[in-house]
């Protein structure tokens, strides 16, 4: 599977946000904490023994990796980890390294994969159609497989473009059967009832954004989003009507949206030179 820096970064955004502001050696721990599980979902990174250490927004990398490129990814997780100011990158390259059993490649591209399906899990998750389905979700390599029942046929074909659309996939076996026992009930609730409490808005925002950030087909960082109440503004720019559609099909899905007003969301247009 090619690395995906923009994913990299990601993670370790996504686990530095969970990071609560103490001070001291708690805040020093927490942010250790986030930063040795950071390098250990890099998929580049994983198969190294790299030591972890923070002190007052410092942190100090010691170990050895292959080559410099591996050594200067370290340290741009570290950066990207919030909290930590400063980088002592004390790694060194050992160009033999290259001969390290293949069972640690194994092992790094198995964490990937448990990384993956528990993206492509979060998005059913967030997902009014498919949020109370019985879906489970295996990754071998970049190759998801979905097993299961649904209640509609629209929740398995949604099933499938969530997985299908999320980077790092590569290839989806959808094998969600349909429940005819749970259809038969579906039917006597009517569609687009809600299924519980109205999220908060600043939930549903955060989910429409991660879904952006998780989907191979957009660029979710020229997209902003606002939502009150539940009904949902999109505004910035994309490349093309067909990414806005997606965007707009992504955030229609998601609990606790109500509409989506896209007006705001241009869709670029090329510059003659």
């Amino acid at each position: 599977m090619p690395f995906n820096p923009r994913m990299a970064v990601l993670a370790a955004a996504l686990l530095s946000n969970c990071v609560p502001a103490f001070a001291g050696p708690v805040q020093d721990a927490r942010l250790q904490g986030a930063l040795q599980t950071a390098l250990a979902l890099n998929r580049i990174l994983n198969p190294f023994t790299i030591k972890v250490e923070v002190e007052d927004a410092r942190a100090r990398l010691d170990g050895e990796v292959e080559n410099a490129v591996e050594r200067d990814l370290a340290e741009q997780v570290a950066l990207a980890t919030r909290g930590i100011d400063q980088v002592d990158n004390q790694l060194r390259v050992n160009a033999q390294l290259v001969e390290r059993p293949l069972e640690l490649r194994a092992y790094a591209q198995r964490l990937e994969d448990a990384t993956l399906a528990a993206v492509i899990r979060a998005r059913l998750l967030w997902s009014r159609t498919t949020e109370k389905a019985a879906i489970e979700v295996q990754s071998s390599e970049g190759v998801v497989t979905l097993r299961g029942k649904v209640d509609s046929a629209e929740a398995k074909e949604l099933a499938g473009m969530l997985a299908s659309s999320t980077d790092g996939v590569h290839l989806v076996n959808n094998l969600v059967s349909l429940d005819s026992a749970a259809m038969a009930k579906a039917r006597e609730t009517p569609v687009g009832a809600p299924s519980g409490p109205q999220p908060s808005d600043s939930w549903v925002v955060d989910k429409i954004q991660t879904s952006y950030r998780f989907s191979r087909n957009l660029d979710g960082l020229n997209i902003k989003v606002a939502s009150e109440q539940g009904m949902v503004r999109l505004s910035g720019e994309v490349v093309s009507s067909e990414q806005k559609t997606i965007a707009v099909e992504i955030a229609r899905q998601i609990v606790g949206v109500r509409g989506v007003d896209a007006d705001l969301l241009r869709v670029a247009t090329k510059v003659q030179g």
